[in-house]
């Protein structure tokens, strides 16, 4: 064999090994990815969450399971539920169902779960373990398991530092971090504390609300194949009663009466070289009104009963004339030989 078909037999013996390997390693990775659910979950794991819209910093892990991704919460993961809700399914077998917007992180230790509640509400489903511990600023709430039974809690604190607290099953003892006060608030109990101060609790009914919303299961798809109708179905459906056509008109929708308005404006330019944006003109918007003119109304019929005759004034007679005889008369010469006369034989003259 000569050096170069040597080197070349070396050389393939060497890359089938390197694949060989890599192959191997790819195997052993992808079966602890899917093998990685059957294991024991580790002391840290708190469980799997899942939501609408939800945030999570801190540790956590993503599992495959079933061609689906689940994100696992690990303590020290902080979490943030933008809005809707979102559900964690415990380890131990209990779940904690949050109503956004809500705020909080998680702490395990051995079998203790704490939760430090900055906003929202949370109602928790434990059954025995783990030992749950939900705190706030000032207040800290630590439920209490009735002759070993399952304890379902609801803690809720909104923006204005208002808590709320029921116990639906066992019994929550809460206490001022502060002062060291206490106090049990038994099961079926509902209360409300202001501003962290044990002082102010009040028992409100209805005020801590956070239940998991199930969705409506969608029909089942249902599929139907026609066939031929057979001859006594024919002759059936030949002697039945015929429906009767109506003649009635469908009824339109009635058309809006009052007057619709549209404005029309220029389009808006952009000009990123520009300093100044040039303004559109206003004499340019256009402001169209649309109204519905109504029909004249026209009456037609009879009016019954009397007539009624209007009385007519008679126009006025016309002034008579004077004479023009005695006109004349006032004008002739012995009026005016009198007239002299008088005039003569008065004391005046």
């Amino acid at each position: 064999m000569t050096p170069s078909r040597a080197k070349m037999a070396l050389w393939r013996r060497t890359a089938v090994i390197f694949l060989s390997g890599a192959l191997g390693s790819a195997a052993a990775t992808a079966g602890r990815a899917h093998a990685h659910p059957d294991n024991p979950p580790s002391p840290d794991t708190v469980g799997t969450i899942a939501g609408d819209s939800i945030s999570v910093q801190g540790p956590i892990s993503v599992e495959f399971m079933n061609g689906q991704s689940r994100t696992v919460l690990r303590s020290g993961s902080d979490v943030q539920v933008k809005s809707g809700q979102a559900h964690i399914d415990l380890v131990e077998g209990g779940n904690i169902t949050i109503c956004g917007p809500a705020h909080f992180s998680l702490l395990k230790s051995g079998g203790a779960l704490t939760i430090a509640l900055d906003s929202g509400t949370i109602h928790a489903h434990v059954e025995g373990q783990p030992m749950l511990t939900i705190y706030t600023a000032q207040i800290q709430a630590h439920p209490v398991s009735i002759g070993g039974g399952a304890q379902d809690t609801l803690v809720g604190l909104d923006a204005a530092g208002t808590m709320c607290v029921r116990a639906n099953r066992g019994a929550v003892r809460i206490e001022q971090q502060l002062t060291g006060q206490s106090l049990l608030i038994p099961q079926a109990g509902d209360v409300s504390i202001a501003d962290g101060q044990l002082e102010t609790l009040q028992t409100i009914s209805g005020h801590c609300v956070c239940e998991l919303q199930v969705t409506a299961k969608p029909p089942a798809v249902v599929t139907e194949v026609s066939a031929l109708a057979s001859s006594e179905e024919l002759k059936k459906k030949a002697a039945g009663p015929k429906p009767v056509p109506t003649t009635d008109p469908p009824a339109h929708a009635a058309a809006p009466s009052e007057p619709v308005y549209q404005v029309f404006m220029p389009p808006l330019q952009y000009d990123a070289k520009a300093k100044v944006e040039q303004e559109y003109d206003p004499q340019l918007i256009v402001l169209v009104r649309r109204a519905r003119v109504r029909p004249t109304l026209i009456f037609q019929g009879k009016v019954e009963g009397d007539a009624l005759v209007a009385q007519t004034a008679p126009p006025p007679a016309p002034p008579k004339a004077e004479p023009a005889a005695k006109k004349q008369d006032e004008d002739t010469t012995w009026n005016r030989v009198r007239t002299f006369f008088h005039k003569l034989w008065s004391p005046s003259s």
